[in-house]
């Protein structure tokens, strides 16, 4: 394993990627999985189960995403900088710092799931496969379906909930503290949280510059700049193998995957019973062996 940071220029100025390979990026062996993390504001930590997948010789690239975790952060800047392309333009930017233009696969979770079908669009060369974990063609569907299942929540914290939200108060640690109800029902059903899971996200507390610009306080009350994104209308255009993998209980429900199944032409999907949001941690044994199988069809 090894870190490193690769240079990011933005409007002539000059930022870095942090990154960490698990294994080696050679010429031989098969094709290297880059691993795109959710939030957007949270860090790569959360997904480091993700690295099981190198044991078998594939090399597997973990990199938080600029302004979280150990890349540049830029807390004074605003919605006008945080925008889709710069991440996809950031991506880009790292494949070819890797030197990994030439073969590679993308596994994109929740918000990296928009990320990864962005990329995707973009034809890059090289790009084997996609992996979609968790995630949906529109936020405004997601959104959507987060609050049918935030509808489920007992009386009293959907209350709680739209207190703060009604009276701008959703700093308050009792806001906090209703979220976690939904989170532990629908992002992860571990408990306790695996201690990657808890420090991933404790990211957006340390600088949530970019969790709360594009997407807003939580996951349910969306009011960031990305609030209306959507790739619905152009999922035809992704002519790469997908593979979909979600959660029976997912906040990335399954109605959500029908859309991208339904969009992607030959996208297969793989639906984890006893899972949530990150089946990753939650059926970590049966979630490598599927995406392990799954990359290596298609690694030539």
């Amino acid at each position: 394993m090894r870190e490193g940071t690769a240079p990011f220029e933005v409007g002539g100025e000059a930022f870095e990627t942090w990154f960490r390979v698990t294994g080696e990026l050679g010429e031989g062996g098969p094709a290297p999985l880059i691993v795109l993390h959710g939030g957007p504001g949270a860090a790569h930590e959360y997904l480091l189960s993700i690295a099981d997948l190198a044991r078998d010789g594939r090399a597997v690239v973990h990199y938080d995403q600029l302004g979280n975790g150990r890349s540049t952060h830029l807390p004074e800047r605003g919605a006008d900088f945080w925008t889709v392309d710069l991440f996809v333009r950031e991506l880009h930017n790292l494949v070819d710092a890797l030197g990994v233009r030439e073969r590679h696969h993308v596994l994109g979770q929740s918000w990296g799931g928009f990320l990864a079908q962005e990329y995707a669009l973009t034809d890059p060369p090289g790009l084997r496969s996609l992996v979609l974990a968790n995630t949906a063609a529109s936020f405004p569907d997601f959104v959507s379906e987060a609050n049918r299942l935030r509808a489920d929540l007992p009386a009293e914290v959907e209350a709680t909930l739209r207190r703060h939200e009604d009276a701008g108060t959703t700093d308050d640690p009792e806001y906090a503290e209703a979220c976690m109800v939904f989170y532990a029902r629908h992002v992860c059903r571990l408990d306790p949280w695996p201690d990657e899971v808890t420090e991933a996200f404790s990211w957006i507390d340390r600088d949530p510059t970019v969790y709360h610009t594009m997407n807003g306080p939580s996951e349910f009350h969306v009011v960031g700049s990305i609030r209306g994104w959507q790739a619905k209308d152009r999922l035809g255009a992704i002519d790469v193998p997908t593979l979909l993998v979600s959660g029976r209980h997912d906040e990335a429900t399954p109605a959500l995957q029908e859309a991208l199944r339904d969009g992607i032409r030959g996208a297969e999907w793989v639906l984890f019973d006893d899972s949530s949001h990150m089946p990753h941690v939650e059926e970590r044994e049966r979630y490598m062996a599927v995406v392990g199988e799954w990359l290596a069809r298609h690694d030539a």
